[in-house]
């Protein structure tokens, strides 16, 4: 019987660590093992240099000079340039635009290009159907020196008549039309890509 009791006894020792193994004390750890794989692929891309890009002539693009949606401020306001390559050979433009503001009947009007900061000089290289931009900075109500004091400060504008490094020029509809003080200033950025 002694027997019996030293079995029943180890039988319950037995329960009793099993039970506190699972639960009542112990604890159990997950554990995540991730494999990462790595390829590695090296591809060649050839390109065609500036150098066999040619200067944009006027033929060669379309525009427009249009306002910059909340720009205005300070007596000032912006339009952009945007001139777009519909050409079937790439071609650039560089630097500061070449411009010329013209009135409702065509004629020239005062226009004093000046650059707004830095005038870079990097060829903006346009595929057929790319675009280049070009932002301006002006006042369109604030007479300055040699400006009318009455009225408009200057006549109103209705193109920008635009001449590319590669000649010729092309015409730039002005939207909404609008008059240049300070006798036609227009402070402009360099070009740069549009897509």
């Amino acid at each position: 019987m002694a027997g019996r009791r030293a079995a029943a006894g180890l039988a319950a020792a037995t329960i009793a660590l099993t039970a506190a193994g699972c639960g009542l004390g112990g604890s159990t750890k997950t554990v995540t093992v991730t494999h990462t794989h790595t390829i590695t692929t090296t591809r060649t891309v050839t390109s065609r240099s500036a150098a066999s890009a040619r200067p944009c002539l006027g033929a060669d693009l379309t525009g427009s000079f249009t306002l910059v949606p909340g720009s205005a401020g300070a007596g000032q306001i912006s339009y952009l340039l945007t001139l777009k390559n519909t050409s079937h050979s790439r071609c650039y433009v560089r630097g500061l635009p070449n411009a010329t503001l013209l009135g409702s009947t065509g004629s020239a009007l005062l226009t004093h290009i000046r650059p707004a900061g830095g005038a870079a000089s990097a060829r903006i290289i346009l595929e057929p159907g790319a675009s280049a931009v070009a932002q301006a900075r002006f006042s369109p109500d604030v007479a300055g020196s040699g400006d009318s004091q009455s009225g408009t400060c200057q006549p109103q504008a209705r193109t920008l008549e635009v001449t590319p490094s590669g000649g010729g020029p092309m015409d730039a509809s002005i939207r909404p039309p609008t008059s240049v003080c300070e006798q036609g200033t227009l402070n402009f950025e360099a070009f740069g890509y549009a897509g």
